[in-house]
């Protein structure tokens, strides 16, 4: 079996005083907008392999840099359907596996996603029909998709560490086994900058 897999970015434009509001208390608005630039040129930089299409969702316009980077590497700039985060990822999905055998979708929070785990990703959806990349805040960073179900996002305790579980229970509802890759952190507080900073990966 060789699937046709898309891989969908949700990210938020970086625009100071709009994004990654809780680490404004310990780097300020520009700061904390700076941070997400960074991240999001980061994951801009993942490799291609085994996705046949990459897209790029932002909630906002694009800076004219930012958008010359994304288009230079191959992405797809499209702007976010409206609704809370789940509804966003729910059309969204649902989108992608109209044009695509499997969507995978991800954030830009998640530092050490790397090409390996996109590739552990797509392998998994190969085998089932999920996988999840688990986020250590009990979170998720990566879910993978080759059939949707809109209960995976309706109502969803989303922002908070229950919202793995409460995937997990849902899944099993639908008597759909996922495959669970290793666990990540992502960047999301001020204690994160610490572990942030020891990866040296940031100029």
């Amino acid at each position: 079996m060789n699937l046709s897999i898309s891989l969908h970015m949700l990210a938020r434009a970086p625009v100071a005083g709009r994004v990654k509001t809780r680490m404004i208390p310990a780097l300020g608005a520009q700061g904390a907008c700076d941070l997400q630039q960074m991240l999001l040129e980061r994951a801009l930089q993942l490799p291609a392999h085994g996705m046949h299409e990459r897209f790029l969702w932002l909630d906002d316009l694009p800076s004219p840099e930012l958008q010359d980077l994304a288009l230079e590497l191959g992405w797809i700039l499209v702007e976010q359907p409206s609704g809370d985060l789940g509804e966003r990822m729910r059309r969204i999905a649902t989108l992608g596996l109209a044009e695509s055998d499997a969507v995978i979708l991800i954030g830009n929070d998640c530092p050490v996603i790397d090409g390996d785990y996109l590739q552990a990703a797509c392998r998994a959806l190969h085998e089932q029909a999920v996988v999840i990349g688990p986020a250590e805040d009990g979170g998720y960073v990566l879910l993978g998709l080759r059939k949707m179900d809109a209960t995976l996002f309706s109502d969803m305790p989303w922002g908070t560490e229950r919202v793995l579980d409460v995937t997990l229970q849902r899944l099993q509802q639908l008597d759909w086994s996922p495959a669970l890759l290793p666990a990540l952190w992502d960047v999301d507080r001020p204690e994160d900058l610490a572990r942030l900073a020891a990866l040296n990966i940031f100029i």
